[in-house]
């Protein structure tokens, strides 16, 4: 078992990331643009806890999950992980750093190659970084990997599409497994999956969390998801980050008018408090990431906004301890 981290210290820092796309003309000769896709956003996730990142699709989260891994080279900002840079890095050094970052894609079908068994998709990277160099030792570390994630070792002979969407995710998390990560970045892992199986994933994620100390930013759109796995919750709007709190705080206390809005549509199990509760419904749709509003991305939505919310951007700031939000009124 591995040695408990130091939860102290921050294993991933975020500073000031920002990553735009450049689209050109159409073709009509109209004028191209850039998409901002995230725009300037702080953030650290200490050793061991789970971050969960939120906000409508197309607010940046799996963008901003993408430049952290590289698989996206970030515009500006900085992303320090284990304490080292890692937005300058060449391929090659990169590559070591990526054993202790993986990922869990959202759909479990499309992440997996069709033409290799699960033995073989397994065995992959266990002898591409030189993990287990022998082969007899590779079968019995992808028949451990399986039994670690709820899969038999017949298992291994079946190809992805004779695995159910349940079974196909718990190979993906067992390929991330594979690689002996302290950060793994889960992207909407359980969206794409059935409600009863759902449940059973977010079980096995943190049974794993618990048994290797393992550091996750969870990325979704499920609110109810991120509350029942998430230790601190950040909340993204049109590529800003515009709450960041401990979950408790954040679900009972919001202090963004977007947090509000999110936390309102979410359904409450009792019927009775569900018709007493006051909906928070937000007018328009959301801005284009390619001509972004002045002052506060969120203001044209806003039922609270003033004057000034569309003059100035509203730094995130520290409202309470450790509760983070950028909005002027708050």
């Amino acid at each position: 078992m591995p040695p408990e981290p130091d939860v102290k210290q921050p294993l991933l820092e975020v500073k000031g990331l920002v990553k735009h796309f450049h689209v050109g003309g159409g073709i009509l000769g109209s004028p191209g643009g850039t998409v901002r896709a995230i725009d300037g956003i702080d953030f650290t996730i200490r050793r061991g806890e789970t971050l969960g990142l939120v906000g409508e699709s197309g607010c940046g989260k799996t963008t901003t999950g993408r430049c952290i891994l590289r698989l996206e080279q970030p515009t500006g900002g900085r992303i320090v992980f284990e304490g080292r840079d890692i937005t300058a890095l060449g391929e090659v050094e990169l590559r070591s750093v990526r054993r202790r970052m993986q990922v869990i894609f959202q759909d479990p079908y499309s992440s997996l190659n069709p033409r290799m068994s699960i033995g073989e998709i397994l065995a992959e990277p266990l002898q591409v970084h030189g993990i287990v160099k022998d082969k007899a030792k590779r079968a019995d570390r992808v028949r451990e990997l399986l039994e670690q994630v709820g899969l038999l070792p017949r298992h291994a002979e079946r190809y992805p599409h004779q695995l159910s969407g349940g079974q196909r995710q718990r190979v993906g998390i067992a390929r991330a497994l594979a690689m002996e990560p302290s950060l793994i970045i889960c992207d909407e892992p359980v969206s794409a999956l059935d409600v009863s199986i759902q449940a059973q994933i977010i079980n096995l994620l943190e049974d794993l969390q618990a048994r290797y100390h393992l550091t996750y930013l969870f990325i979704a759109h499920d609110l109810s998801v991120v509350r029942h796995i998430s230790d601190r919750v950040a909340v993204m709007y049109l590529g800003k980050m515009v709450e960041l709190a401990d979950r408790q705080a954040l679900y009972e206390n919001p202090l963004h008018p977007y947090t509000r809005a999110l936390l309102s549509a979410v359904p409450i199990p009792d019927p009775r408090m569900e018709a007493r509760r006051e909906r928070m419904v937000l007018r328009g749709e959301v801005p284009s990431p390619l001509n972004p509003p002045t002052g506060c991305v969120f203001h044209p939505r806003c039922p609270v906004a003033v004057g000034r919310c569309s003059a100035e951007i509203p730094p995130l700031r520290e409202i309470k301890p450790g509760h983070w939000a950028a909005c002027h009124l708050a």
